[in-house]
């Protein structure tokens, strides 16, 4: 089974999406008597700190990468998981490099604060080989979360890119014909 094969090529082919703005003319509001109420809040201003240093970020994916550490010493590296996912993350890295990716190099790009949880940081990841080989660069966009004076990745992020849980059973060959 090559369920490790699928979760890396899975999270290869997911793709952003973008959308257009229309081409009608501005027309002005109409004019009301009774102020209108609105149930949409704005967002929270990002934090006052800095961004963080695009290698605060790389190096958890690094080393989540690690096929040397075992998933369960990898726990800290993903908000929300237990002993139970220990064995996706160790798939994850074996994934990775069954793939051709390791070693790795990992480029974070566009830090910016996150627009849908305060505190946390969107970066597009861009993952390749260090080495020349057949496997080619993929980026993803990633969303990282504070955690103990540095940072995980959040479990959002995580589910996009890893199978947690219990795998499903392969399917069933099909029948053999009767003669």
């Amino acid at each position: 089974m090559r369920r490790t094969a699928a979760v890396i090529s899975s999270a290869a082919t997911i793709v952003a999406a973008f959308g257009l703005g229309g081409c009608a003319a501005e027309t002005p509001p109409a004019a009301t008597s009774t102020p209108a109420a609105s149930g949409v809040s704005s967002p929270a201003a990002p934090p006052s700190a800095p961004l963080p240093a695009p290698e605060a970020l790389t190096d958890v994916i690094h080393r989540l990468a690690d096929t040397a550490v075992p998933g369960a010493q990898k726990l800290d590296l993903v908000d929300g998981t237990t002993p139970e996912d220990a064995e996706a993350l160790d798939a994850f890295a074996r994934a990775l490099a069954d793939n051709g990716y390791a070693p790795l190099d990992v480029e974070a790009r566009d830090l910016a604060w996150s627009d849908a949880d305060h505190g946390d940081v969107d970066a597009t990841v861009v993952l390749k080989p260090a080495r020349d080989g057949t496997a080619g660069e993929f980026s993803f966009p990633m969303e990282f979360t504070p955690h103990d004076g540095g940072w995980q990745l959040t479990r959002r992020t995580a589910d996009q890119l890893l199978v947690f849980g219990t795998p499903e059973p392969a399917p069933a060959p099909p029948a053999t014909p009767t003669p």
